[in-house]
């Protein structure tokens, strides 16, 4: 959802009330019994330049933190980059023995980890005195609920001694998501601008596809796609670089030039079922945009047809790789690997092939010619 930073305040409001997003979808059972003021902050993520919070902790104060949230369904969904986010906007805040951290029925405001010490928490029930339900120590974390709904505490969490904890305020969190998410939208839109196949796409059409796309990513020598494999997958090279190599019917390795940032690959063997016929492996850390074979074909679809003409391209550029490998000595004669199949002569080089599919250069165009393009497949 986007609008003027400028709007009304009303308006923000209402928008933020009817975001079906699940940062506002409260459950069923959560106010059940509770009358109480309920507010929504306008969340609505601005054009401008949003300066991140990083405040300084240890490598072990960093892990402690990263653990404890790994496994909260709050944060499975985030990204890396969101991930990294929410860690370095963590602040620190300390409580003495006994003293409350959140009371039952307030109005929540922080997300916490515990650094050190300990905690009891306490559940008060149609009118009883408060109980004991359980206990929080060093990596544990509560008031998840706080960064979803500015609604009350369902519990009272008191320290049973001096204790570090590190607390994520909801507005911090939110705009952490919505700014994320409008920014890799903006960019995502702003690279598919630039590709040539889907210049014949509506606007709205590059924004389902923007939206639709998601983060992987790739240590070092991490195989992305291997030669022979079902594709199973479309990618576009967010940042870092790729090494590709194809294997000849011999099983010997032959280098070609590598991919970066804004190169894709990955479209064809998405459409006609052919195995990849490269292995495509992160040089670095490497990161990717990508988008699945449903959704490829469902929100491509417009350009299909363009891509499965481009596939007589592909054949003569296959054609012109097995003639050059011939007169090429290949770098080692390992299988490329246990399932992978020798290089094809289909008309669709796959997803794998660099040569149509790895440069944002138009790769509805006609193929270079042969002294040009064969270190490029």
């Amino acid at each position: 959802m986007e609008s003027d930073s400028d709007s009304d305040s009303d308006d923000e409001d209402d928008e933020a009330l009817e975001d079906p997003s699940p940062l506002l979808s409260m459950p069923a059972n959560y106010m059940r019994g509770r009358r109480t003021s309920v507010s929504a902050e306008s969340m609505v993520p601005s054009h401008q330049n949003y300066v991140k919070t990083v405040i300084s902790k240890t490598p072990e104060q960093r892990k402690r933190i990263e653990v404890s949230i790994a496994s909260n369904f709050l944060f499975k969904n985030l990204d890396e980059d969101q991930h990294e986010d929410v860690v370095n906007a963590m602040a620190e805040k300390r409580f003495r023995n006994r003293e409350n951290v959140i009371e039952q029925g307030a109005v929540g405001d922080y997300f916490y980890v515990v650094e050190t010490g300990s905690l009891d928490v306490f559940v008060a029930k149609n009118g009883n005195p408060a109980e004991k339900v359980f206990e929080y120590g060093p990596g544990g974390s509560f008031g998840e609920l706080a960064l979803m709904y500015n609604g009350p505490r369902a519990a009272t969490v008191t320290a049973t001694s001096d204790i570090v904890l590190w607390a994520l305020d909801r507005i911090t969190f939110r705009r952490i998501l919505m700014e994320n998410t409008s920014r890799k939208r903006r960019m995502y839109e702003a690279f598919l601008e630039t590709v040539p196949l889907l210049v014949s796409l509506e606007p709205y059409e590059r924004h389902k596809i923007a939206d639709a796309l998601e983060s992987v990513y790739f240590d070092d020598g991490q195989p992305v796609v291997r030669q022979g494999d079902q594709g199973d997958n479309f990618f576009i090279i967010e940042s870092g670089e790729a090494t590709v190599t194809k294997y000849n019917e011999k099983g010997e390795e032959f280098p070609m030039p590598g991919l970066g940032p804004g190169q894709y690959f990955g479209e064809l063997a998405l459409l006609n079922d052919m195995p990849r016929a490269a292995t495509i492996k992160a040089q670095g850390r490497l990161k990717c945009a990508t988008l699945g074979k449903r959704a490829f074909v469902r929100l491509l679809g417009p350009v299909v047809e363009i891509i499965k003409r481009n596939s007589v391209n592909y054949q003569t550029i296959e054609e012109q790789i097995q003639q050059h490998q011939q007169q090429l000595v290949p770098v080692s004669s390992a299988p490329p690997s246990s399932n992978a199949s020798p290089a094809s002569t289909s008309p669709a080089l796959a997803s794998a092939s660099p040569t149509p599919i790895l440069s944002s250069a138009s790769p509805i165009h006609a193929p270079a010619p042969p002294q040009v393009q064969l270190n490029h497949v």
